[in-house]
Formats: C-alpha cells, sequence, structure tokens
C-alpha cells in the first residue's frame, strides 16, 4: 500500500532538504544556531518503509517567545504604533503584496502539504487557492466596513464618527489539519483590522510556513508580524502568563484552549477567537434518498481521512432502512482508493500523526468488545503509517468512539427508532457546531429544523457538514467554538467597535471640519475607498 521511491513524480520527490535556520522577529529574519527539531513525513520514500525526513524547525526556548511578544508589543506601541493607526489604505495595500508574493509559493507550499500532513493533491491545491481567495474576499470586506463607517452620526445633539479599532497584540495558533487555510483565517483579519501578532505554526505543518517568511517581513511594518517555532507549551506559556495577550487566537482543541486561557492572569481581559473540536453528527431519516446520504455521508466522514473539525463524527440512520444503508455505505468506503497525496484518484492518504492508526485501533477493539461488528471487509487493515477506515455497527453510549472525537478513519453508525434519541444525545453532547439532515418530508424536516438550530449552528439539508463557503458564519455552541470566524465576522472578532463624540455646537464643528479638510487624522476621516 506504500509508493516506491521510482512512483513518486519527479516534481514531487524530496530532492533536498529544508532546513529552517530563521525565524521572524521585529522585521528580521533572525538567524538560529540552538537546538532543532527534525521533521518527518510518515509518508516513505524508499522500498522498505521509513519515514521521510523533510527537514528541520528551529526549537525556540522562552527567551525568544518573549522577544518575539515584545516585539509585537513595541509595533503597537500602546495603539500609538505605525500599524494600528495606519490609514485603513496603508493596511490594505500592504496585505495585497503579500498576497501577490504569496501566490509564487504555491508550487512550493502544495508539495509540503502533501509531504507533511499526507493531504492529496487536488486538495493541497484548493487549500491553497482557497487561501487566497480568503484573503481578496477579507481585503474586500474591510474596504466595505471602511465605506460604512466614513460618516458622522447625530443623536440627542451629539456627533458620532464610529470605526472599528483593533484589539491589540494577538497570539495566533493554528491547526495541522488545515496549516495554512484555517490558520490564516485567523492571522489575516487579525492584522488586517490593526492588531500586532505573534504566530507558532502547527507541529505537522510548519515546514509549509517557511516559504512565506519572506514576503511577511517584506509586506508589514517591523514586529507586526512575527513567527516562532518549538514547543507550544514552552512558546506559549510564557507569553500568556505575561498578561500581555491581548487576544488568543486558536484554532484546536479545548484542552488546549483552556489550558493557555487559565495562564492568563487576568482572564476579564482576554478576548478569544476559538475554533475547536466537534462530533457532528449525521441523521438519516427513512424518507431520505438512500444513494444521496450515502454519498454525501461518505465525503462526510472521510475526507482527509476524517480529520476535519467538520467531518462527520457519527451517523444515526433509522432502524427502518439501516440494513441497506450500512450495506451500500460499506461498499462505498471499501471502493475508495489508499495510496500517496500525488496519485491519481486517491482519497485515502497516510495519517501525519505516527500515533494516530494505534490509536484508532484502540476505538476498534473497544467497539468490538462491547458487542460493534466491523461491517465493511477492508475495515481495520494496517499498514506502517495507515489504518483503513472501519465501519462500526451497532454503536451504542458506552464506546470509546462515541464518546470521543475520533479526528481519523473510523466510522461508528447507529440506529434510531425515535427521533429524540438522535435529539437528546445531541443536546447531551459537549459539542454543538454542525448537523447533517437527510431526508425530504417537510412537515418532518420542519420541526426537525426549528430544535437543531438551537443544538448546533449550521445544519446542513441533504449535505454533509463543512465550513465554506468562507462568507458564511462559522462557529458552534459549547465546547465547540467561541467567536465567528467568517469572512465578514472575523474581522469584528479581532476588533472593536469605538468613536469619536463631539456636542453639536459651532466650535466642535469648526474643529471636525478642520480635521476632515486638512486629513490629519487617520481615524477621522470621511474618505471612501473604491
Amino acid at each position: 500500500m506504500n509508493s516506491t521511491i521510482t512512483e513518486i513524480p519527479q516534481q514531487y520527490k524530496i530532492t533536498s532538504l529544508l532546513h529552517q535556520k530563521s525565524y521572524l522577529v521585529s522585521g528580521e529574519l533572525k538567524t538560529w544556531n540552538g537546538a532543532t527539531s527534525e521533521v518527518y513525513s510518515t509518508i516513505s520514500s524508499t522500498e522498505d518503509y521509513k519515514p521521510t525526513l523533510l527537514g528541520t524547525v528551529p526549537d525556540l526556548g522562552e527567551n525568544e517567545a518573549m522577544e518575539a511578544l515584545s516585539s509585537a508589543l513595541s509595533a503597537y506601541d500602546k495603539g500609538q504604533g505605525l500599524w494600528p493607526t495606519m490609514k485603513v489604505e496603508a493596511r490594505i495595500k500592504c496585505m495585497e503584496k503579500f498576497v501577490e508574493q504569496m501566490k509564487t509559493k504555491r508550487e512550493e507550499v502544495v508539495k509540503l502539504l502533501m509531504w507533511e500532513i499526507g493531504k492529496n493533491l487536488p486538495d493541497s491545491e484548493k487549500e491553497f487557492d482557497r487561501t487566497v481567495d480568503y484573503i481578496y474576499d477579507t481585503i474586500e470586506d474591510y474596504k466595505q466596513l471602511d465605506r460604512d463607517s466614513a460618516k458622522f452620526e447625530k443623536n440627542d445633539g451629539v456627533y458620532a464618527h464610529i470605526r472599528r479599532g483593533p484589539l491589540g497584540v494577538v497570539l495566533c495558533l493554528g491547526p495541522y489539519n488545515y496549516p495554512l487555510n484555517e490558520t490564516f483565517t485567523l492571522l489575516i483579519p487579525a492584522l488586517i483590522m490593526g492588531n500586532t501578532v505573534v504566530f507558532k505554526p502547527a507541529k505537522h505543518g510548519v515546514l509549509l510556513i517557511s516559504p512565506l517568511l519572506e514576503a511577511f517581513q517584506s509586506s508589514f511594518p517591523k514586529g507586526v508580524v512575527n513567527v516562532i517555532y518549538g514547543r507550544g507549551r514552552v512558546l506559549a506559556t510564557p507569553i500568556m502568563q505575561s498578561g500581555k495577550i491581548d487576544v488568543l487566537a486558536l484554532i484546536g482543541n479545548s484542552k488546549s484552549a483552556n489550558a493557555l486561557q487559565s495562564q492568563h492572569p487576568k482572564g476579564n481581559r482576554l478576548r478569544m477567537v476559538l475554533g475547536l473540536e466537534a462530533k457532528n453528527p449525521a441523521i438519516v431519516l427513512p424518507d431520505a434518498d438512500l444513494d444521496l446520504a450515502v454519498s454525501e455521508c461518505l465525503a462526510g466522514t472521510l475526507s482527509f481521512n476524517g480529520q476535519r473539525c467538520t467531518a462527520l463524527k457519527v451517523l444515526y440512520v433509522h432502524e427502518s432502512i439501516a440494513d441497506e444503508f450500512n450495506k451500500r455505505f460499506s461498499a462505498k468506503v471499501d471502493a475508495l482508493k489508499f495510496g500517496n497525496p500525488w496519485e491519481e484518484g486517491v482519497k485515502l492518504t497516510p495519517l501525519p500523526e505516527v500515533d494516530k492508526p494505534k490509536y484508532i485501533q484502540e476505538l476498534i477493539d473497544d467497539a468490538l468488545s462491547k458487542g460493534a461488528s466491523i461491517l465493511n471487509k477492508k475495515g481495520g487493515e494496517t499498514t506502517n503509517n495507515f489504518i483503513f477506515p472501519a465501519v462500526l455497527y451497532p454503536i451504542s453510549k458506552d464506546m470509546k468512539v462515541y464518546k470521543e472525537e475520533q479526528f481519523g478513519p473510523v466510522v461508528p453508525v447507529m440506529s434510531f427508532k425515535n427521533i429524540e434519541e438522535p435529539l437528546d444525545d445531541m443536546a447531551e453532547s459537549n459539542y454543538g457546531q454542525q448537523v447533517s439532515l437527510f431526508g425530504k418530508n417537510v412537515n418532518t424536516l420542519a420541526p426537525l429544523i426549528d430544535t437543531l438550530v438551537n443544538l448546533v449552528c449550521r445544519v446542513n439539508l441533504n449535505s454533509s457538514c463543512q465550513r465554506g463557503p468562507d462568507v458564511y458564519p462559522f462557529t458552534g455552541r459549547k465546547d465547540s467554538a467561541f467567536g465567528t470566524l467568517s469572512v465578514h465576522d472575523a474581522l469584528r472578532s479581532f476588533s472593536i467597535r469605538t468613536f469619536v463624540a463631539s456636542k453639536d455646537n459651532e466650535y466642535n464643528k469648526a474643529i471636525l471640519n478642520e480635521l476632515l479638510d486638512k486629513k490629519i487624522s487617520n481615524f477621522i476621516s470621511t474618505d471612501y475607498i473604491l
């Protein structure tokens, strides 16, 4: 099940190691001569399986973490820095310069996405292109936000010029499954709103940031973007303990978020923008179009091997159609092609985490010991870097695969008799991100939808759960999120409404008119960006 070195196309071979020897702080790519960490891919380049060394990254310590924080604080300069006080149009120009440089690195980043996290070629290309689109969409939305603010309001004899201002210094931590796209959905809106950032790339998908470091350095003023490498516990803990972080922006796990939040000495002052784990269910009703439900559930459970917070993590199928659904679904799972990311038609790829196959096997063994069966023939077949998805049925609530977010290739299926069963489970769940609902009888769907929208934040009708399109709100209830990420909402998540007020009298009007005429304030402005 592993490609040999002769089967790797020339353009995707690792011909030289990428040794990332610098980190970005205070506008400088500082050379690091200390300890480094080796970055391995679980994809093999040899006939006999062994992980592939891709390169090294700096293993920075507390001193470098605090140096990066100090750099971001200096660039913000108590709100007086060049970046937070810059005209909107000027910040947009910096962002446009960055994205133009970023586009020249597509080939390198896509190749590293495949090797570092095992994402197949079409999805790796899509992640890069979608991120570029996200940046352009953010710029356009920010222009509209500024246009809407280019005015004075008057109420009760008081003029107000209301805009959105930055929050301060942001600590940005992205996830390994979308190390470019989801990281940038935090980083880009945080930056464009005038905040300064300390950014640590994810553990997996760390090297793919390297080709973009020079673009960060040359596109933004000194200290606005600071990129550090190393262990999260070593770097993020002292940064949070300083109490000088204004926003924690994290996509990952709620345990990590809670641990970091607890390190901040003034929790009431800490803003949070969090995208966390989920256990999104599918509910397949008796009148569902089975071909459609099977197809969408297949994509929902196993796109990128199920390593998505929006993945379908448990399937509830009505008992009257469970056998037929399971038969069709299991056959479709076994028909999925496993291979290396660049191979044509590959849907299942090596898992980036070395210990993930063992963990998935533990979930399978636990379920089997408690009465479940593996429905598909290939389910549970293991290689050095993969375990073939197992369709498990019937699932009970005492099984680990029901309780834990598997974040990998295993599909638990439960049958239900009464619709209250999945609804009760969702109400009891720690998570509340999305649900997929399959059916067509509107008399059944209407009350269900009215309930589900109060349990989760997105109800996908006859389709799998997903994040996009990026203009739509992306958030969750309970342990699944804090704050809303969409092009529109993220700009608001990383900013605060702030305004200048003045009483309506001739004295103040003369001052305001002079400020507008001379255009000496970047805040008080009615200039209109086209």
